[in-house]
Parts: structure tokens; C-alpha cells; sequence
């Protein structure tokens, strides 16, 4: 049986004084795509931060491919694409500028594949417009952008949904089971129903915790 991507083991979280999950148990394998469940204020986005390393207030133990996630960070930041409920775009810059500075991070991103990713997410004639001049949903959508140039294994997404329209999320519920299908992973959280069926795995975290 092939190694966990992500293992969680005995995860606690408490914040203001309320215990958010404990013993929180759970392992994600390549293929898969795990939804995130809970009531409001459950924690669903504390534990996104949490698993992306953006997070260090918790207890208990993440492995990353077997090994302690702490002793293997780098190698976990290379593996990771993370879109949170901020943007994450500078503003200063152009959708155009902000994937360059993307891809010289990764050096596995061709430069030649931006404005492919721009049309993908409906940034087509927005390419050279400073962020700062755009709605909010065009900047989540400069940040989307980033999955079709991303080859990272494991995505998480925190409501990647937010202010796309019916066909944007459709082209992107496929490009999460391509993903998946390629041997990646990807947790999310979303209030859409998915149109995916049985491919996604739900986790909740009510159901979860304590088990």
C-alpha cells in the first residue's frame, strides 16, 4: 500500500479558549480529493493553515510522505499549492507580472503557459491592468490561475468557488479530479455542492474529532 501523502495523528487545536478538534486522526493518499465538512466554527480553515504550515498553534503530529513534516519543510513547500480565503496577489502588479513572480519561485513553470492560465480563469484582456484596479473576484481569480501552472502534488484549497461562475467552477471541479487522476491530492473546503460524485472523500470534522 503506497505511503500517505499527508498523515495527521492526534491533532488538537484549541483558540480562545475553545477546543476547536482533538485527536484528530486522518491520512490522505495520492488520488484523492477530500472535502472538509463541519459546522461554522468547527475550524475547517484553521486546519487548511495548520496542514500548509501557516499555522503552528496545535498539538499532535503531521507527516509529510512518512516523514515528520517538520524535518522535511522545504521539500513540503516545493510539493504545496495553497489558495486561501486572501488572494494573495500583489497589488502593485499585473495578473501577468504576479504568475511570473509565481513561476520564478517554481522553477518547474514555464512562463509560456500564463497567458493560457489567465484565459483559463476569464483574465483575457486583464493581463497588463494592475491588481490594485481589479474587483475582488478578479484577484481571486489571478490567484486560481495558479492551478493550471502549478505541479505541485498536494493542493489545498480553502473555498476555491468564491465569485467564479457556473461554467468557471465546472472547469475547475475537473481540473481538481486531472489533478487527482495524475497521482496529486487535493482538501478543500467549499460550500458548493461538487459535481463530483463518489471521487471525493468527505471528512467532517464534527464526526471526526475524538475518534
Amino acid at each position: 500500500m503506497d505511503t500517505a501523502l499527508i498523515q495527521v495523528e492526534n491533532l488538537f487545536c484549541e483558540r480562545d479558549e475553545r477546543i476547536l478538534f482533538e485527536d484528530l486522526n486522518f491520512s490522505v493518499s495520492q488520488g484523492e480529493v477530500i472535502q472538509i465538512e463541519g459546522q461554522n466554527g468547527s475550524g475547517k480553515t484553521t486546519l487548511l493553515r495548520i496542514l500548509s504550515g501557516l499555522s503552528n498553534h496545535y498539538e499532535g503530529d503531521i507527516y509529510w510522505e512518512g516523514e515528520p513534516i517538520s524535518e522535511v519543510r522545504e521539500e513540503f513547500r516545493r510539493e504545496l499549492l495553497y489558495f486561501g480565503h486572501h488572494p494573495g496577489v500583489k497589488a502593485v502588479l499585473t495578473p501577468e507580472e504576479n504568475l511570473q513572480w509565481y513561476a520564478a519561485m517554481h522553477p518547474g513553470i514555464s512562463v509560456a503557459d500564463i497567458p493560457m492560465a489567465l484565459d483559463k480563469v476569464g483574465l483575457t484582456g486583464f493581463e497588463d491592468s494592475p491588481c490594485h484596479t481589479l474587483s475582488a473576484g478578479q484577484n481571486r481569480r489571478v490567484s486560481l490561475a495558479r492551478l493550471y501552472l502549478s505541479s505541485a502534488k498536494l493542493w489545498i484549497l480553502d473555498e476555491p468557488f468564491t465569485a467564479i461562475d457556473k461554467k468557471g467552477v465546472a472547469e475547475k471541479e475537473q481540473l481538481i479530479l486531472d489533478h487527482a487522476k495524475q497521482g496529486g491530492c487535493v482538501i478543500l473546503t467549499t460550500h458548493h455542492e461538487l459535481g463530483v460524485g463518489e471521487q471525493v472523500r468527505r471528512l467532517n470534522l464534527d464526526e471526526l474529532a475524538g475518534t
